[in-house]
């Protein structure tokens, strides 16, 4: 197979490089960028040659640069020692005498990118946030002619996120735990391109893309069929059913009030997402996506354009609502978003702590003990019931927004 690229595909890897990092690449044939506060990113135009067994990638010295002995993890949450508990380290060497790359055992005529699917996997946020949409900022502009090394990889993410990763690449994901074998690249990269949480910002590395073509992408990969709110008949209300925390207590009388206002109300459970497949149908077909904050907010990405995510906040919880899934990050989704409030009167909080607590009457002094601290007070011991004369005005807002 030759083992050089196309001028199209050594394109593709400069798109992952700006000014100084691009005249390095086009001068050496590699380049690294560190400087960003999520993620390191190498690439390469010249030979790659990976140890698959040992997670070391061997990079050809051009002219005279120096050398390079370089331990990075690719996963985007650079500095988040809980989630690189979980990610392998990558080696990469260049121009080292006592470390010649080795013979390669596989010769491939596409270029690779090596990235971690370990970090927070199990959390849907994390995953689509670290990973996969990182993953598609970084390889959708190679046309699928790209292949994918998944460090870290387990089965079972592979099998969940099927379709997004066949629609980057046409190659099946190699898992270098089971692949031990020394595998040559005409390029390729390391490490994945960040934006921000659920973010891809058109006039960032590589550029042009947005969270609605994020989305886009999506509704193509699961075949979905909803492009916009308008095509649904009856307006569908979703409850996301959370179980160990910040559970809604009062989910019958919720459902109730969503029936009278004149919507089709169901709720859904963890056990449903986890079957993405089905789960991104049942989703692209809703008005209204509704639920406390966490991880199943995630599931607003598969809504048709023009359909509604109501979050309830939780007491403690603003900054991580505002931050994750705020009117600044869903409403670039061609999405509307509402917000209810909770007053310490709905928290499970105010019973066990009394009003007198600061984690009822100020949470930020108790965020500044930590995040053990305030994550096992708030995220995890913290239960919802609404008042559901005082959530109807809110939930009153959604038909209004979806006419519009």
């Amino acid at each position: 197979m030759s083992r050089s690229m196309g001028d199209g595909a050594i394109g593709s890897i400069q798109r992952l490089v700006r000014g100084r990092g691009r005249i390095e690449l086009e001068t050496t044939g590699f380049s690294c960028n560190s400087s960003s506060l999520h993620s390191d990113i190498c690439v390469s135009t010249d030979l790659v040659t990976i140890n698959m067994q040992s997670r070391t990638v061997y990079i050809p010295q051009k002219q005279s640069p120096p050398p390079i002995n370089w331990t990075v993890q690719p996963y985007a949450r650079k500095g988040d020692k809980a989630a690189l508990s979980n990610v392998a380290n990558v080696e990469i060497i260049r121009g080292i005498k006592n470390k010649p790359p080795p013979p390669c055992d596989i010769f491939h005529n596409i270029p690779a990118v090596v990235f971690s699917s370990g970090g927070y996997r199990g959390n849907f946020y994390h995953e689509i946030n670290d990973v996969m949409i990182p993953l598609f900022l970084t390889t959708r502009h190679f046309q699928s002619q790209v292949q994918l090394v998944a460090t870290d990889y387990k089965k079972q993410w592979d099998s969940k996120y099927h379709q997004i990763l066949t629609s980057l690449s046409n190659y099946k994901v190699i898992n270098p735990a089971e692949d031990e074998k020394v595998h040559c690249f005409p390029g390729g990269a390391i490490g994945l391109v960040y934006h921000g949480d659920l973010t891809c910002n058109t006039s960032g590395i590589p550029g042009g893309y947005s969270v609605n073509d994020f989305r886009r992408f999506l509704r193509d990969s699961f075949n979905l069929k909803t492009k916009n709110v308008t095509e649904i008949e009856k307006p569908v209300l979703i409850l996301i059913s959370r179980r160990r925390a910040r559970a809604l207590l009062n989910e019958k009388e919720i459902l109730g009030l969503a029936t009278e206002l004149g919507f089709k109300a169901i709720t859904t459970t963890p056990e449903r997402m986890s079957n993405l497949s089905r789960f991104s149908d049942e989703i692209n077909s809703c008005s209204v996506l509704l639920g406390v904050h966490g991880a199943g907010l995630t599931n607003a990405l598969f809504l048709p354009d023009g359909a509604v995510m109501l979050q309830v906040v939780p007491l403690g919880l603003e900054w991580a609502s505002a931050t994750y899934y705020g009117s600044k990050v869903v409403g670039k989704m061609n999405v509307r978003y509402l917000e209810y409030k909770i007053i310490p009167e709905e928290s499970s909080l105010l019973e066990k702590y009394g009003r007198d607590s600061p984690v009822i009457n100020d949470p930020a002094t108790i965020g500044k003990q930590g995040y053990a601290v305030s994550s096992k007070i708030y995220l995890r011991g913290q239960n919802v019931t609404l008042d559901i004369s005082r959530f109807r005005k809110t939930l009153l807002q959604a038909p209004e927004l979806l006419r519009r």
